[in-house]
């Protein structure tokens, strides 16, 4: 009975507690002499401050609240399985098809053992209701993990067991014309992307293709013919879409909170060899593990079996486009979803091979400036990979300033024509934010490696929905599988597609032809 009368003691006390509020906190502050005093006077301020700004943010139509709930996949009928064929499973494959839901027993060993919160956002991803039926890859090693994440129950969703393991095909157009595969999620090197995404649609496959979409103009013009003649649903791999930040950027701009929009800075610095693509050479590497001559069968200039091509292919423009394709596409993509630019007028590009002189052939310092004329703005892309100092994306307007990446600020001008009222006011403080969104304040704990701290950095990782980490490559996983059940079109569809990889291979010729290129909207290429 004591018992039970301290339990409801202790009850009622916590109620009490939760009764106690901020203005009796408040209140109480003041009974206090000289810090309480002084205490109940800031805190009255921030109150005041507090306030003021929610007035103010009222008025522009903005909340500081990130979603309330994860958004669920909706599945058109209970039992609609889509079977899964992936070709090529590096780097990207394997983060591809984690996102998919299939992860190696490596990964999820090594990940649980050491409790990084990976393994728990990657266990507490949606279930997609998906197999994984055919892999793809050249080299023997690769493939061979592929079929181990294939069958490897540690999923989201698993524990009941039954999967069987994915069949190996030694080329991709023996997995297409597998009747057991529905879709197919393109990791290949670039100089592959085109001819697979084309065969792809022609044999009535879905297509989720990593960036960029292709190597050459040429084949961009061929894979949207392709794509939208067989109306398969195609995504590209630019998971920022998902980002909260670039929804609330987006809604920020169309608020017109920013004024008239003149210049975009948007950059790519980094500082170790990974970040420079000298990625490390796989122990197994061998003429016997890799099929070669596969590997370069669509590439321009033919070569002896080089492990260093193999492994660092995003070195040669051979396979690639190095920055443009690469890395100027992510952040591009992030600026067109956030204010529709489309294809530029005009770019001029230049850079040069500056620090890593190891034999490749793209630069590794890279700066392009494009033109919108019609838009009355700039967008300028700087990049390095010698120098890992920070430098945000900014959207700079008459009125404000907004910084966007995992997370958003806004910053008033003090010459603002739209705010001039409200500063004069003392209604806006120009030294301060006038607004800063921040979807999550635990990602750190996940990020390992430089190159994680700056794809999380650029919002390329994870976001927080409901205050749950969630990978935002599952997000766009799963929006392409939803489109693919409702016959919907993803957020980065073939379009979206068309526009990112003219704007990167603009940036591209105008390099490598030492000249300032065109858009020609009527002949519709570049000139």
């Amino acid at each position: 009975m004591a018992d039970n009368q301290n339990a409801s003691t202790q009850k009622n006390e916590g109620n009490s507690n939760k009764r106690f509020d901020r203005r009796d906190f408040l209140k109480s502050l003041a009974t206090i002499p000289v810090l309480g005093a002084f205490a109940y006077s800031v805190l009255k301020k921030v109150d005041a401050e507090r306030s003021k700004k929610q007035k103010l943010l009222s008025r522009l139509g903005l909340t500081n609240e990130a979603p309330a709930v994860l958004p669920k996949t909706t599945f058109r009928k209970k039992g609609e399985l889509i079977r899964l064929g992936i070709i090529g499973y590096g780097g990207r494959g394997h983060a591809l098809l984690r996102a998919a839901g299939f992860a190696t027993p490596e990964w999820t060993s090594r990940e649980s053992k050491e409790a990084r919160r990976q393994i728990e956002a990657f266990l507490g991803q949606e279930d997609l209701n998906v197999v994984v039926t055919g892999v793809c890859d050249l080299f023997d090693v690769r493939a061979e993990e592929a079929i181990a994440a294939s069958h490897n129950d540690v999923r989201p969703g698993g524990g009941s067991g039954g999967l069987q393991p994915a069949k190996r095909y030694r080329h991709y157009q023996d997995l297409l014309a597998s009747d057991d595969v529905d879709a197919v999620i393109i990791a290949t090197p670039d100089h592959w992307h085109a001819r697979i995404i084309i065969d792809a649609a022609k044999a009535g496959k879905h297509v989720y293709s990593e960036k960029a979409m292709t190597r050459t103009e040429e084949e961009v013009y061929q894979v949207v013919d392709a794509v939208k003649r067989a109306g398969i649903v195609f995504q590209l791999g630019h998971q920022n879409r998902q980002q909260d930040s670039y929804k609330k950027a987006r809604e920020i701009v169309a608020r017109g909170i920013l004024g008239p929009i003149t210049l975009v800075q948007t950059t790519t610095n980094r500082n170790t060899p990974e970040g420079a693509w000298v990625y490390k050479i796989h122990e197994k590497a061998s003429p016997e593990t890799i099929d070669w001559e596969q590997f370069q069968e669509p590439a321009p200039h033919k070569v002896p079996f080089s492990k260093e091509r193999f492994f660092r292919w995003r070195c040669w423009y051979d396979y690639g486009t190095g920055l443009a394709g690469d890395l100027l596409s992510h952040e591009y993509d992030a600026v067109n979803q956030i204010l529709d630019l489309g294809i530029p007028h005009s770019a001029v590009a230049s850079g040069g091979i500056y620090f890593y002189k190891d034999g490749r052939d793209v630069p590794d310092v890279f700066q392009v400036v494009y033109e919108y004329p019609d838009r009355d703005l700039t967008l300028i892309y700087s990049a390095t990979l010698a120098s890992a100092k920070g430098r945000p994306k900014m959207i700079m307007g008459h009125d404000a300033t907004m910084i966007v990446g995992r997370d958003l600020v806004v910053d008033v001008d003090p010459f603002s024509t739209q705010f001039k009222k409200d500063i004069e006011s003392g209604l806006i403080d120009t030294s301060l934010p006038l607004f800063s969104y921040q979807p999550g304040l635990k990602e750190l704990d996940v990020v390992t490696s430089a190159s994680q701290k700056y794809f999380a950095s650029r919002g390329l990782m994870y976001t927080f929905r409901g205050g749950k980490l969630v990978d935002v490559t599952h997000l766009h996983m799963a929006e392409w599988l939803n489109c693919i059940r409702n016959g919907c079109q993803p957020s980065c569809n073939i379009d979206r597609g068309f526009e990112e990889a003219i704007t990167c291979h603009m940036a591209t010729r105008s390099y490598l032809e030492g000249r300032k290129v065109y858009w020609d909207p009527a002949k519709r290429r570049i000139v």
